[in-house]
Formats: C-alpha cells, sequence, structure tokens
C-alpha cells in the first residue's frame, strides 16, 4: 500500500486501527512480518517487535515505535535500509470514544509497559507475530486476522 493510499483512509475524528503486514527480511520472505498503526483522533503512531533491539530512541527493547514510516514495508535485506518491500494492509477498524477500536488504540499505546515478551525474540518463541495475535486475541470481535503465513510456534494452541 502506498502511502498516499493509506492516508485517505485516515479519519482524524475517529480512532483506528491498521493491520499491515510485509514479506519478511531475506532469507525469511516466504512469511509476512505485521505491525499495528494506531490513528487516535490525528495521533498516528506505528508498533512492531523486531528481532533487534533498540534501534532507534523510540524503542522500547524489542517494541519499536513509529521506525518506519506507517505505510511502508520492511527491509528486503537485513542491515540495509535502501530496498523495502511492498506493504498489504491485512484490515482495519474504527470507532469513536469507547469503541473496540479506541480501546485497542489505548492497548497497542500502551505495550511499552504491557506487553509481557518484549525482553526477548526468537523465531521459535516471542515474535512480532506474538505480539500482533496477542492484541488481536484481546478483542476478538474486532474481526481482524493474521494471514496463513504469519507463523509463530508461540502461539500454537
Amino acid at each position: 500500500m502506498t502511502s498516499s493510499e493509506f492516508e485517505a483512509l485516515l479519519r482524524p475524528d475517529r480512532y483506528q486501527v491498521f493491520l499491515f503486514t510485509s514479506l519478511a527480511t531475506v532469507p525469511f520472505c516466504f512469511a509476512r512480518h505485521p505491525w499495528f498503526v494506531v490513528n487516535a483522533k490525528g495521533a498516528i503512531s506505528r508498533w512492531e517487535i523486531f528481532w533487534q533491539a533498540n534501534r532507534s530512541p523510540k524503542s522500547f527493547v524489542h517494541l519499536h515505535k513509529d521506525f518506519h514510516a506507517p505505510a511502508q514495508g520492511i527491509e528486503m535485506f537485513f542491515y540495509s535500509n535502501r530496498y523495502f518491500f511492498p506493504s498489504r494492509l491485512e484490515g482495519y477498524i474504527e470507532g469513536g470514544e469507547g469503541s473496540t477500536a479506541a480501546r485497542m488504540a489505548e492497548l497497542i499505546v500502551r505495550s511499552p509497559e504491557s506487553y509481557q515478551h518484549n525482553e526477548r525474540y526468537s523465531l521459535t518463541s516471542p515474535n512480532s507475530i506474538t505480539y500482533v495475535q496477542s492484541v488481536l486475541d484481546a478483542f476478538p470481535q474486532c474481526g481482524l486476522r493474521l494471514p496463513w503465513n504469519c507463523y509463530s510456534w508461540a502461539f500454537r494452541k
């Protein structure tokens, strides 16, 4: 999704939670990397888990806020900021005060204090998919789902 396509969906008077994915970095590009973009009445922020800790001043160990632009896919190659996979919008939810979207947005924005697996990352234990799935599980009524190729052994039920 392009930035202009994303910006056309934004409503500054609403709470919106967008679920994006992008192909994962090579050699894991058979899987997709997910993240949330929150619009809290015009305040836009992107939230995701990376395998690298503390990549920016807005990082909270493995949880990263606004490391990339909201609709930008992730790097094709490790340690390269030149080539990026395109992003795909998997879906979004919106609402006013007290809505599911507002409560989801609040949970995501509070993730630095509340996400329990922020201190560790592994392909076979808590990872980027675990984070996103934990939020989706807290709001089953939201209707958002991860695609089949978002793998997380930590959340097999």
